[in-house]
């Protein structure tokens, strides 16, 4: 009967020891604000000349100096600042000896208890039967020295740098795209216009025309060269409905196969024969992977880059995550293309900075370009389909679109001088113009 006690108290603290561990989760770390007498809850993520980048539970990323802190969180981010820089250059991490998990600590209890029990028993009854809890005792304590002695070090797996080189060279094929580089982003700079006809095959329409961007400068889009996996990664179902979720090689961005209202926009006709249409500020940009510049790149290579710094690719046969990516050999992330929603970046594996101004669903990642609205914003024009695009000469097009059974058209273009003309030609033959010009910023 005492020998079924104790095992039956075995497996119960065993279970209990399973039960709890990681089943929490890891609590968000508290912050003493000093500036304003504050406290907030949110994870560290980086330290950067002397600005601190915090996000808390709904992956809000706030930003502050290191002297808003109280000195003993200054202490500990300089501490973890220079633990990362540690493990990105894949330096290897001693353990403390004294820090052991909760399971841990239950098994070297219950070894004690064993041990401790079964020379107890010997001694007053001097019974054989109790050296089976003696040894139990003593395997269970050299379990867990064995396990503690091979864990000493450890090296953080790493995501390989991009090879920022390869990567210019993708997105130099086309023409007017350039790119630089610093320590920790490849730009793209573009006119936000590809060398492709647009507009052809949207049946809902909201009256919008491609125009140029300044996608230049501190407006570039922007690529990690060191990505890196993400602990949580962030759903593009309920995330990220705002901004570019990627750039196509030929600087165009991709945004969300969803629209900001939620709704797959390739299967509700917003989108034209290369899986783009404009937004509000008449911005040129695509919802479906660009697979029509695969011809371009050349078999094997990606046609575009998800803003968290890995490659995106087009179909494949290989098993993909439910991100829709997979993991190669040398622990390298890549995302594929699939001809059904969610068509591709299922979920932004990589870390991301998200924008502070943005809330989920409705958030997207920072730094992104801004653009402006010339125009101003109009309805959607119910039965039209655009059937016809062309260049009329440099910075000039026509737009052509069927309206129960007639076809209307649109002439616009600019000059360098930024004023832009938008001739409305109705079936008749009649036409009206409109002149914008861009806000002061």
């Amino acid at each position: 009967m005492k020998n079924t006690s104790i095992f039956f108290f075995f497996l119960i603290l065993c279970s209990t020891l399973y039960a709890h561990e990681h089943g929490h989760g890891t609590p968000l770390k508290q912050w003493e604000l000093t500036s304003t007498n504050k406290t907030i809850h949110a994870d560290f993520i980086k330290y950067e000349n002397d600005q601190v980048w915090l996000m808390d539970g709904n992956h809000t990323v706030q930003t502050f100096q290191i002297s808003d802190f109280s000195e003993a969180n200054q202490k500990y981010i300089k501490t973890k600042s220079e633990l990362i820089a540690s493990l990105n250059s894949n330096v290897a991490v001693k353990t403390d000896s004294k820090s052991k998990s909760s399971f841990n600590i239950g098994l070297i209890t219950l070894g004690v208890f064993l041990l401790l029990f079964s020379v107890f028993k010997l001694i007053k009854q001097k019974k054989a039967v109790y050296l089976t809890h003696g040894a139990l005792g003593v395997v269970l304590l050299l379990v867990v020295s064995c396990k503690n002695t091979s864990t000493t070090k450890a090296i953080t797996a790493q995501v390989p740098a991009n090879n920022v080189t390869l990567m210019q060279s993708f997105f130099e094929k086309f023409d007017g795209v350039t790119t630089h580089t610093d320590d920790n982003y490849l730009y793209i700079s573009s006119n936000g216009l590809p060398d492709h006809d647009m507009m052809v095959g949207i049946t809902n329409w909201q009256q919008q025309v491609p125009i140029n961007q300044n996608y230049t400068g501190d407006n570039s889009w922007a690529i990690p060269t060191h990505p890196k996996m993400a602990e949580q990664p962030l759903s593009t179902k309920t995330n990220l409905l705002k901004g570019a979720i990627a750039v196509a090689v030929n600087g165009i961005p991709i945004f969300n196969p969803l629209n900001n209202r939620g709704e797959d926009a390739n299967f509700i006709g917003e989108l034209d024969n290369w899986g783009g249409h404009c937004g509000r500020a008449d911005d040129y940009h695509y919802h479906l992977s660009p697979l029509h510049l695969q011809d371009q790149v050349g078999a094997g290579n990606p046609v575009a880059y998800a803003v968290d710094g890995f490659p995106v690719y087009g179909e494949t046969t290989d098993v993909l995550d439910e991100y829709l990516g997979k993991t190669n050999a040398d622990g390298s992330y890549q995302y594929h293309t699939i001809k059904e929603y969610p068509y591709l970046i299922a979920g932004m594996r990589g870390e991301v900075i998200l924008d502070p101004k943005t809330k989920a669903p409705e958030n997207q990642v920072y730094p992104q370009p801004r653009t402006q609205e010339l125009r101003p914003a109009l309805r959607p024009l119910r039965g039209a389909e655009i059937i016809g695009f062309k260049t009329l000469g440099e910075n000039s097009y026509a737009l052509t679109y069927s309206l129960d059974s007639e076809e209307h058209i649109i002439n616009y273009k600019w000059d360098n001088e930024d004023n832009y003309s938008y001739q409305f030609i109705n079936p008749e033959g009649t036409a009206t113009v409109e002149t914008y010009k861009p806000r002061e910023k």
